[in-house]
């Protein structure tokens, strides 16, 4: 409400208007705001007056004592420190303001669905109000700053010149009237410099702290670093993990633990379990996006740590549960990263993904815009265009993570027929909750608590009545 208050006093035609509108709003802190200027300010009006006092006592020889009445006002230090922590306080404040934003807005169809649009504004409202709180506290921690650093400033240039007023009086040096008026130009040209340079204490800090943020990404743990790697040009597809284990960075979180697995060219492996079992995890260490902490991954006999995993993923392929498209075209999305792609061999992975019946029958065909996120789409032709972009570069090596879980029957049905095109010759490493969908996998790896328990085919698995079985019969009944 008080922001719908706030929004009807704003006009675009008469910003000027707006402006004086707003801050008629607060009077009292418009009264100490300009009270704070003139206190600011006062140095500036008495240097004038103090410089002639001080050269007339020089010219006519007056007495020590008068020219050092003109120097009196108090130097308050005050801390860096503590400009560093409000910046890195508000700097962690805006992060989180924008983190929340994106939140919200992936979330709006929630909201929508279950009438929580109050709630999300809430929620949102209050980081800005902290972020706002946090920002006017930052600015106010400045403008002392800089007012201190000001005065201090004009302070120490009526001092220089008592002084050189007093060295004149006492013959300490010999310096003349002219002289003293001389110094004390000098000391004003020092004075303004050295205020300039006090005056970007607050960007400088605001700076720092911008490179601690950047810092706290490129010192991430989990960050990729390719360059002086080497690069690859081709895989065969046969993959291997020796005693693999993946501990989390809080150090409490087991992802996987001792994965010792063969996988050969062209094999398929599915992995099932339990939710929490480490069946991500692995596709995420097979696909480079976190590192092994123990024992190492092969590709075609190479560590993965010594390869640029850019060039290996170039010979991969990744069709996740939620398919993730972007704001253009279906031809745009399907091509995605590539140049200079034929017509006839987007259309055939369109086809081999059974998605050329639905785009063929769009009134743009392929160059149908999807909408953000692929909103025009529904879930299962979503689906079938990123099973076309798998296919469309030709992977030696594919990854399935849930990719049928959240379709329905019909769109199920044609997403299982294309995987099965797409798999076909393919080292494949799918990872799947609904135990129908992996039964012609050559080989099924059950992972409990981020280990394997039991491996085989799904005949083989079934008669040892094992945890597969289980997991089997459960979904069964």
């Amino acid at each position: 409400q008080a922001f719908s208050r706030a929004t009807t006093r704003v006009d675009g035609r008469r910003p000027v208007r707006t402006i004086l509108r707003l801050l008629a709003r607060r009077p009292g802190r418009m009264t100490v705001a300009i009270l704070a200027f003139a206190v600011k300010e006062i140095p500036l009006w008495a240097l004038p007056v103090i410089t002639a006092g001080v050269v007339d006592i020089v010219s006519t020889g007056g007495e020590l004592s008068a020219i050092w009445w003109w120097f009196a006002l108090a130097i308050r230090w005050f801390s860096s420190r503590r400009s560093r922590v409000r910046n890195e306080r508000y700097r962690r404040e805006v992060e989180g303001f924008a983190a929340r934003v994106g939140e919200m807005a992936t979330l709006i169809p929630i909201t929508r669905a279950h009438g929580l649009e109050q709630t999300a504004v809430t929620r949102v409202a209050s980081s800005a109000d902290e972020v706002r709180r946090m920002g006017l506290e930052l600015d106010m921690l400045n403008g002392r700053i800089a007012s201190m650093s000001w005065g201090t400033m004009q302070l120490l240039g009526v001092f220089c010149l008592v002084l050189a007023g007093t060295f004149a009086l006492t013959g300490i040096l010999p310096i003349t009237p002219g002289e003293v008026v001389m110094l004390s130009s000098y000391f004003t040209l020092l004075t303004q410099g050295l205020t300039q340079i006090l005056m970007l204490i607050p960007v400088a800090t605001r700076g720092v702290e911008s490179v601690r943020s950047i810092a706290e990404v490129l010192e991430e743990p989990d960050l990729e670093i390719n360059d002086g790697r080497d690069a690859v040009d081709a895989i065969g597809g046969a993959i291997a993990l020796e005693g693999v284990g993946h501990t989390y960075p809080d150090g409490d979180t087991t992802g996987v633990e001792g994965i010792d697995l063969e996988i050969a060219p062209g094999e398929t492996v599915a992995f099932v379990g339990s939710s929490g079992s480490g069946r991500s995890t692995l596709l995420n260490l097979v696909l480079g996006f976190i590192r092994p902490t123990a024992g190492r991954i092969l590709l075609d006999g190479r560590d993965q740590a010594e390869l640029d995993l850019r060039t290996v993923r170039r010979h991969m392929s990744v069709v996740p549960q939620e398919s993730v498209l972007f704001e253009g075209s279906i031809r745009e999305n399907v091509v995605y990263g590539l140049e200079n792609v034929p017509d006839e061999r987007v259309r055939e992975a369109l086809v081999d993904a059974n998605a050329w019946e639905f785009v063929e029958g769009l009134d743009a065909g392929w160059d149908t815009v999807v909408g953000e996120r692929g909103a025009r789409l529904s879930g299962g032709q979503r689906q079938r265009i990123a099973i076309a972009r798998a296919l469309v570069r030709d992977p030696r090596i594919l990854l399935l993570d849930e990719a049928t879980s959240a379709l329905d029957p019909t769109s199920e049905a044609l997403v299982k027929d294309a995987l099965e095109r797409l798999m076909r010759g393919r080292t494949t490493l799918v990872v799947a909750h609904r135990l129908s969908t992996i039964r012609t996998a050559d080989r099924i790896v059950v992972l409990e608590r981020g280990r394997i328990v039991e491996q085989g085919s799904h005949e083989a698995l079934l008669a040892r009545a094992g945890r597969y079985a289980e997991l089997h019969r459960a979904q069964a009944g």
